[in-house]
């Protein structure tokens, strides 16, 4: 019988992101993914509102953090992997991929001396390797499509899709980021649909379509028969056309260029520098044929 972890959504509605605690409910020991760092774009304010709310809730709870997991360097919300490291001493981990995402981003911001190699991390996961949460198995699944680096954690009944599915009324994530690929996608979440139909699906955004409350929490006979894009489309080809046409009418994430220079350092900052301020960089005119924001 596949174990079952206690999952926890905390929803961010500044970008729409949840952020899970995962814990095995006979060690209570339990890990973290995808945190957010508070930033408000029109101030350059940061804060850790959201993750010291998380700290707070494993403390309530006597639960003893084992793992801070990100499932890519996500393109509109700071990663707080950085902080609440600092905080906890847990270890960091993510996909090996990212090491590709970080070769690319290198040059789009100019860094000739960042280190593009994973060291940010304590832990690169690779495709199928296994882990634990207490005493329930964990796997990595390689998802890619929505970035290069894109990753699913499967522990004991439930996988963490990032932004591969989102809710069966909303669909599937874009993949048109620099290194998307909306082949890879359909792919992804092929594997992902392959999983036992009872599995659990939690997914990274809820962009409360119609304006109902925000959900994150579906199975894979759900998705199977109810996701708008995956039960109407049913071949690579379909997909990949209605896909495309669709993210060409998207806008950028208002964060992406704040936050993967960011998030490819695993959530730390910019070092401050020589009058004790901080920072971003961004590059103009980078993201070439993208449709205009509002």
């Amino acid at each position: 019988m596949t174990a079952k972890p206690e999952v926890t959504g905390f929803f961010d509605p500044r970008t729409w992101s949840i952020q899970y605690v995962v814990a095995d409910p006979e060690t209570n020991k339990c890990a973290i993914v995808d945190p957010v760092l508070d930033y408000d774009e029109k101030s350059a304010a940061t804060a850790t509102t959201h993750a010291d709310n998380i700290l707070q809730f494993i403390a309530d709870k006597g639960y003893e953090l084992e793992w801070i997991l990100d499932t890519h360097p996500h393109a509109d919300h700071f990663s707080a992997a950085a902080y609440l490291k600092d905080k906890t001493g847990a270890p960091t981990a993510i996909g090996q991929k990212v090491v590709e995402v970080q070769k690319l981003w290198k040059d789009f911001y100019n860094w000739p001396d960042f280190p593009a190699d994973g060291s940010q991390w304590d832990k690169l996961f690779a495709d199928g390797e296994t882990f634990k949460v207490g005493n329930i198995d964990a796997r990595v699944m390689f998802s890619p499509g929505h970035t290069l680096a894109s990753i699913t954690y499967v522990i004991g009944d439930a996988a963490f899709v990032h932004d591969t599915l989102f809710m069966p009324d909303s669909g599937t994530a874009r993949a048109d980021f620099p290194g998307g690929s909306t082949r890879q996608l359909w792919k992804s979440i092929q594997d992902i649909l392959a999983l036992p139909d009872e599995t659990r699906i939690f997914t990274g955004h809820d962009y409360q379509p119609g304006g109902r409350e925000p959900l994150w929490e579906s199975t894979v006979a759900e998705q199977k028969a109810k996701n708008i894009h995956m039960s109407v489309h049913k071949t690579e080809a379909e997909f990949v056309a209605a896909r495309e046409a669709r993210d060409k009418t998207l806008a950028m994430p208002k964060l992406i260029l704040h936050a993967l220079q960011v998030n490819t350092n695993a959530g730390r900052l910019p070092t401050p520098e020589d009058n004790g301020r901080r920072y971003l960089k961004i590059p103009m005119n980078l993201l070439e044929g993208a449709a205009w924001g509002d």
